[in-house]
């Protein structure tokens, strides 16, 4: 873990609420790993207080990407920071999705809900350069909601949106769109991040289907570094079932072991 007060953002890019940040912090770009977070501190003052938990998005030796939706103040504050701003970083934080070997040359299915996509284009980045065949799965609730798809798309991968009003690519939940493929053929792997609806019900099609899966919970974090005990959820451990901290024994875990509310 790396603490970067004087990270500098070094690109934005935006489509409505919608917002991507490019910023120099080589400490954490390199320590970073597909599935982990930073904490940002949004504010020069003290309000917000809270640090906000940001998925990467991609990383490499000069810095990280994040990408993030305008969701309440502090996000709405972040969005203002303009290129050659200060960022104030923690991270890497948590432990990632699982880049196996064993993938290479095989499928997996990225499956992505709205802001979920986050994590999902540095995890793709990292299958693809491991040999597996990434396919990802975006969704949203109108075309406004999936701003991301062209950039997959020109980064070579193949990209299959959904949206709830049929206003671009599949008519429906991208559970749907996805559980439709898994029929068809069952990927040798499924990752997911988005609502926990979408990803209960992606959980289960996978567990019937004896396909593993790794999911990314979502979490109002206020510490990330397991101190506070605010983003507990309750998952399957080798002496029973309890609440963990998503931040410090996650936010991905295997399907098999959620607990899903």
């Amino acid at each position: 873990m790396t603490i970067e007060r004087d990270a500098r953002l070094r690109e934005v890019q935006s489509w409505g609420d919608h917002f991507l940040f490019v910023i120099d912090a080589p400490d954490i770009g390199r320590a970073a790993r597909p599935g982990q977070f930073v904490m940002v501190k949004v504010a020069e003052g003290a309000d917000p207080l809270l640090r906000r938990p940001l998925g990467i998005h991609d990383a490499d030796r000069k810095g990280l990407a994040l990408f993030f939706k305008i969701a309440g103040k502090g996000t709405e504050i972040l969005s203002r920071k303009k290129p050659g701003d200060r960022v104030d970083l923690i991270g890497p934080l948590g432990n990632g999705f699982t880049v196996a070997a064993a993938n290479k040359g095989r499928i997996a299915y990225l499956v992505g809900g709205g802001r979920g996509i986050a994590p999902l284009f540095f995890l793709a980045r990292k299958l693809a350069a491991a040999g597996a065949q990434p396919v990802v799965f975006y969704g949203g609730r109108t075309v406004a909601d999936i701003p991301l798809r062209d950039k997959l798309e020109k980064a070579g991968f193949e990209v299959r949106c959904s949206t709830d009003d049929g206003s671009f690519g599949f008519a429906g939940f991208v559970t749907a769109l996805a559980g439709r493929e898994m029929a068809k053929a069952k990927p040798a792997v499924v990752y997911a991040c988005g609502p926990d609806p979408m990803m209960k019900a992606l959980a289960s099609l996978a567990a019937k289907l004896g396909v593993p899966a790794e999911f990314s919970l979502e979490s109002v974090m206020g510490c990330g570094i397991g101190a506070c005990w605010g983003c507990v959820h309750r998952i399957k451990g080798e002496n029973g079932d309890g609440w963990v901290k998503i931040c410090e024994e996650g936010p991905v875990f295997p399907g098999e072991r959620i607990l899903w509310p």
